[in-house]
């Protein structure tokens, strides 16, 4: 209804501002001058309206109005134009001011009296034309019927543009003169599109109540200014500033309204409008926000159940509920419990804007006087509303004690005392004793926990032997409890004694063998309580044995009463300790005794030694002791059924009443009596029983080596065990140790096996067995006792043959005559035996040729062929024989190429070993000899002074030499010679000739590496300035040797062929064998004549034992020589066996044995030094030119100076 009469009041202010308008328009055209004046009275009059509209709250309808105002004024100037006085009297009809709303057709008249004239509209003086369709302006044309003089302006769809001043012209005529009609106005109202409200609207916004705030609303274009109103849930605001502002477009304008809200909690939920209206409009448009107004709640309440607040009962289920109404947001309830928070929910009814909260707790004696208070807020609440209750909890006593004992002897007081726990109110006390009240003695009230009581009552009475059993009843009784009685009981007890006790047992005096089972039962007869009947035996109070392993020799009966008749049973499996011992029951002051007489064995039979361990020879005392026997016993020894005589001690007094004995021997131990057993007999005449125990003789003694697993084979990569047991006393973890045998220390290094033992016994254990580990190794057990056992075993390691390869090629050289001998040896090592086979160039050779004879043998692991060739032809047999050597694991092979003798090859590797001013020591590899001895001779030159000095190489077949007579800082040239019987090896080979520079004195000497012995004449070092003597001296030497090899030569040459040829005997081949191996080993190839395979580049396969066992004897399969040794260390280690059964066992003497695979040992007569060699340095073909002296080619017969090959 309010909006209905706002539009109402606009509706009759905008008419009555148009029919102003008109008025002033009339006034106008009277008198300009005074509209003047009367339009400035106008602008005076509006500020006068203004001010006072501003006092009483009515701004915003004078700014709105200002804009009309000035718009009327303005057309009111222009009516005042001067128009001649006949115009209006032209006219049957005129135009009038119009105003229409943007969008609306207007129509402006104009009928001319005079018909046939030229008429035409003008806009703002602009002439639109006679042309009733207008050009330029499709909305406008003329309507109206010319010949009745109708020129009406008819405009569609007027905008804004068509706001202007219009008048309607007529041109002069013939009929009539000039006219123009007056000015009129057509205004188009413009309405407002749009309302802008901030906060924006349609939005919901939050306020609280009692705050201010402020909300803007703008309009948007419109023509004239719109009037803003702001409604409040209906109710029009009061507090609102305006503005009218221009707008976007001339004659546009916009409203920006400003109001001021105080929001209440009744506008929660409610709208906040902004009401635009104005003319163009026939409804105001309007824009709101709904209004979400925060306030607090009310004040809380609180619904106690029943008429007395705060009075409860404890053990009550107290259920109260809290209610807030209004809020927004709803009120939030909170429980406390004096002041601290409790946990409950709360819930919210939106519809009612009520939250309730229900708090249930069950009431306890401790609640008295709590205080339960609800709280309720909210987000806006200043303060916090409460609302609280103090209660008030009644509860009885939880509980009654009696105190004192209800148990009492026949005619005497008992006092007890009655005691509640604390209740309110308080309650009183009474007593009963049966169904009679006793009287108490006194009553007392104290104050109690929870603002309650506690009352307490004491009472003392006689106690007669009837009373027994009686009920004893605290009472306790208050109005306030009067459904309820509170009761404490107990039974009174009064005591009295027994009246008789007894045992009921064996006879007295009557023998029983211990192991007996002996019943006693003790009977008692009355008394209150029932007797407690005890066992003692000898004053010690009898009881079950305490753990459950022990065996049951008491069993103590439960008390039983049958009547008047209490008992309680003893059962006991008599023992020892029970003999004469004293039984006793007691029951109170009364008791009652028995005594037992047992007879038993001895209780304990102990052996005492004085000696703890024991070793053959020592004397062993042994002690008999029986601890106690009753009837006393007789005591005898035996050892393993034999029967032994002892020293017996007399009887003497022992424990449990019995009598104890005692009797020795002394035994002599030996090592057979290991683990025999020496037994102790104690025999009971009376009991006719024998106890016996033993004492096992544990006798220590060495270790002795039961088995030994020798030799030990293993083949190379693989693993073994070597392993050793033993016999010992005693057996020791740690008992086996392991050593190994050999020349060298580092030989010893056990490092890389693995020792095992378990019991007697022990393991060497090898993984990935090398050949550098066979050999001899020892078991030395060692368990305390001495002497240590040791054994000695042979490791085996089983190999591939590998056959020595001392050069590319081997040359073994012979005459080509048919009437020589040539030998071929082939040596080769590997395990098990090896086979040897020949072929010449590439042909297997056949053996059945009696041309061909092999002798085949071994030491060992080194096992040797010899090939010999007899009746050698340059053509058939000078060619390549190949050896090839092939056991069960392998195969190996080496070439030999028999040639015709010849000259010696060069030397070759010349070296300087040491040096100093006056001297030089050089070493070097002997070449090839060719078949025949060779020496070996210096020649040197100083390269200051010419000519050459020679020196011979002393002993010939040596391979270092000192070579002085040298001068200080001086540069030599140094060459080596070779030479046979057939020549030298000449000077084109460079590995034969060296260039050295002597130091000075000032330097000192440098000390050979090594130097093997060669023989100078006396003094010879003393003479460096006699090179020359030297020289003769030598020459003349050279030239005595020749004549005595000429004269040597004639005496032999004719036995030559035949030594060659003929085949030697078995014992001097097995010399001749045994030699090269000699000669191949200990002089490292000196020599190197041609049938000799050098082993200096060589590792050994296995390593020399000769420190600490004897040689094994060269054996050929054909003979069998066997060689011996004795050696103090070893004689007696023995090693039994053989290694391979295809071989042979040697026929060892006792007490010796050999090497393992070693290298061909020499025994000690034997062994010769390198001038020893010298003396007698026959090789394996010796025979063939071993005597032959220095000479000329041509001083050979032509069948001795081979062919070419």
């Amino acid at each position: 209804m309010g909006g209905e009469k706002i539009r109402e009041r606009k509706r009759d202010r905008w008419q009555k501002r148009d029919k102003e308008k008109s008025k002033r328009q009339r006034h106008r055209e009277k008198d300009p001058h005074k509209e003047k004046a009367t339009s400035r009275c106008r602008r005076q009059t509006v500020g006068v309206v203004e001010a006072r509209d501003r006092r009483h709250g009515m701004a915003l309808r004078i700014l709105v109005r200002a804009p009309l105002l000035f718009m009327g004024l303005l057309t009111t100037g222009l009516a005042q134009l001067q128009i001649p006085a006949s115009t209006s009297r032209g006219f049957w009809a005129l135009p009038e001011n119009t105003t229409v709303v943007e969008g609306a057709a207007a129509e402006l008249l104009c009928g001319v009296s005079a018909p046939g004239s030229a008429v035409q509209w003008a806009k703002d003086g602009l002439l639109l034309g006679p042309d009733p369709r207008i050009p330029g302006f499709p909305r406008y044309h003329l309507v109206g019927d010319p010949t009745r003089g109708e020129f009406h302006l008819h405009i569609e769809a007027c905008d804004l543009s068509d706001d202007a001043e219009y008048e309607c012209q007529v041109s002069r005529s013939e009929t009539g003169m000039e006219l123009v009609s007056p000015r009129v106005i057509l205004s188009i109202l413009v309405p407002p599109k749009m309302l802008q409200m901030t906060p924006e609207a349609g939005t919901t916004v939050t306020w609280v109540a009692g705050q201010k705030y402020e909300v803007s609303c703008v309009s948007g274009d419109a023509k004239p200014a719109p009037d803003i109103t702001f409604l409040q849930s209906g109710q029009i605001l009061s507090d609102v500033t305006a503005n009218v502002n221009e707008g976007s477009q001339e004659k546009l304008f916009t409203t920006e309204s400003t109001a001021r809200v105080t929001p209440q909690s009744s506008d929660n939920g409610q709208l906040l409008v902004c009401e635009g209206s104005s003319p163009a409009l026939d409804t105001p448009i309007k824009v709101s926000v709904t209004m979400n107004v925060l306030f607090p709640p009310g004040p809380p309440v609180i619904e106690w159940p029943g008429l007395d607040e705060g009075h409860v009962r404890a053990g009550q289920s107290l259920e109260l509920q809290c209610m807030a109404r209004g809020g927004n947001p709803p009120a939030t309830l909170q429980w406390l419990k004096n002041g601290q928070p409790m946990p409950t929910a709360w819930g919210t009814e939106h519809a009612q804007a009520v939250a309730r909260s229900m708090l249930v707790m069950i009431v306890r004696p401790e609640d008295h006087g709590t205080k339960l208070s609800c709280e309720a807020h909210n987000s806006v609440s200043k303060g916090i509303q409460e609302r609280g209750v103090t209660l008030q909890v009644t509860f009885p006593p939880s509980a009654i004690t009696i105190l004192g004992s209800a148990s009492q002897s026949e005619n005497k007081n008992v006092t007890l005392s009655c005691i509640t726990k604390s209740s309110r109110p308080r309650v009183l006390l009474r007593w009963w004793l049966g169904w009679r009240q006793l009287l108490p003695t006194e009553d007392t009230v104290m104050d109690g926990l929870h603002g309650g009581y506690i009352s307490m009552s004491n009472l003392t009475f006689l106690v007669r032997r009837e009373d027994n059993g009686l009920t004893l009843t605290c009472e306790a009784f208050s109005e306030a409890f009067t459904k309820e009685t509170f009761k404490k009981s107990l039974t009174l007890n009064v005591k009295y004694p027994a009246q008789k006790l007894w045992i009921e047992g064996p006879p007295e005096g009557q023998q029983l063998r211990a192991g007996t089972r002996v019943r006693l039962v003790c009977l008692a007869i009355g008394g209150n309580p029932d007797p407690s009947l005890t066992w003692y035996k000898d004053l010690r109070m009898v009881t079950e044995p305490r753990l459950p392993q022990e065996p049951r020799r008491v069993q103590l009966g439960n008390l039983e009463k049958s009547g008047s008749i209490v008992s309680r049973e003893l059962v006991l499996v008599t023992s020892p300790s029970d003999n004469q011992a004293k039984f006793t029951c007691k029951a109170g002051q009364l008791s009652a005794s028995m005594q037992l007489v047992v007879q038993f064995p001895p209780t304990n039979l102990t052996i005492l030694a004085n000696v703890s361990v024991l070793r053959p020879g020592d004397a062993l005392n042994l002690t008999c002791v029986s601890v106690s026997s009753n009837p006393p016993v007789n005591l005898s020894w035996d050892k393993e059924g034999e029967k032994l005589e002892g020293v017996t001690s007399p009887p003497r007094s022992a424990p449990f009443k019995g009598s104890a004995a005692t009797r020795s021997i002394l035994l002599r131990i030996s090592s057979g009596d290991h683990g025999h057993r020496v037994t102790c007999r104690a025999h009971s005449t009376g009991l006719r029983e024998t106890v016996s125990a033993f004492y096992r003789l544990n006798v220590l003694y060495a270790p002795t080596i039961r088995a030994l697993q020798d030799p030990t084979e293993v083949n190379i990569g693989d693993s073994v065990d070597i392993v050793c047991t033993v016999d010992a006393k005693p057996i020791l973890p740690g008992m086996f140790n392991w050593e190994r045998l050999g020349e060298e220390k580092e030989d010893w290094s056990l490092d890389d096996m693995e020792k095992l033992s378990k019991g007697s016994t022990g393991r060497l254990r090898i993984h990935h067995a090398k050949l550098a580990q066979a050999g001899a190794y020892q078991c030395v057990v060692d368990n305390g006792v001495a002497p240590p056992a040791r054994g000695l075993v042979r490791l085996v390691v089983r190999f591939a043959p590998q056959v020595e390869h001392p050069t590319p090629l081997t040359k073994v050289a012979a005459a080509g005559d048919s009437t020589s001998s040539a030998t071929l040896h082939c040596r080769a090592r590997g395990v098990p035996n090896i086979v040897f086979t020949w072929t010449k160039n590439g042909v297997p050779l056949d053996l059945q040729d009696p041309r061909y004879t092999e002798h085949t043998y071994h030491q060992g692991g080194v096992h040797s062929s010899l090939l010999t060739i007899a009746n050698v032809s340059s053509a058939q047999d000078y060619a390549l024989f190949t050896c090839t050597a092939t056991n069960l694991l392998g195969s190996d092979h080496t070439n030999i190429q028999l040639v015709s003798i010849s000259r010696p090859d060069p030397p070759s590797g010349i070296k300087v070993v040491s040096m100093s001013p006056y001297s030089v020591g050089l070493e070097w590899k002997p070449g090839f000899d060719g078949g025949l001895p060779q020496k070996f001779q210096i020649r040197y030159e100083a390269l200051e002074t010419p000519g050459f000095l020679y020196m011979d190489v002393l002993p010939p077949q040596a391979t270092t030499f000192t070579l002085t007579g040298l001068q200080p800082s001086t540069r030599y040239r140094v060459w080596l010679l070779a030479s046979n019987a057939l020549g030298d090896s000449g000077l084109a080979d460079k590995g034969s000739q060296i260039s050295v520079t002597t130091p000075d004195l000032d330097q000192p000497s440098e000390e050979p590496d090594y130097q093997l012995p060669t023989e100078q004449p006396a003094g010879f070092s003393d003479l460096p300035l006699m090179p020359m003597l030297f020289t003769v001296g030598s020459l003349l030497l050279l030239f005595n040797a020749s004549c005595v090899g000429v004269f040597l030569w004639q005496r032999r040459l004719k036995h030559l062929a035949e030594g060659i040829s003929e085949k030697t005997k078995a014992d001097s081949k097995e010399d001749q064998i045994r030699n090269d191996y000699e000669e191949s080993q200990w002089t490292e190839d000196l020599d190197n004549q041609s049938s000799t395979v050098s082993t200096k580049d060589m590792e050994p396969y296995y390593h020399s034992m000769k420190d600490f066992i004897p040689q094994l004897p060269s054996t050929l399969e054909e003979v069998s020589c066997p060689r011996g040794f004795t050696s103090h260390e070893e004689e007696n280690m023995v090693f039994p066996g053989h290694l391979y059964d295809e071989v042979g066992r040697l026929n060892t003497p006792s007490g010796t044995w050999g090497p393992l695979y070693d290298e061909v040992q020499l025994g000690p007569s034997d062994l010769r030094s390198p001038e020893d060699e010298y003396e007698n340095p026959n090789g394996i073909y010796d025979q063939v030119a071993g005597d032959l002296d220095p000479m000329d080619m041509d001083s050979l017969p032509f069948e001795l100076r081979g062919h070419l090959v």
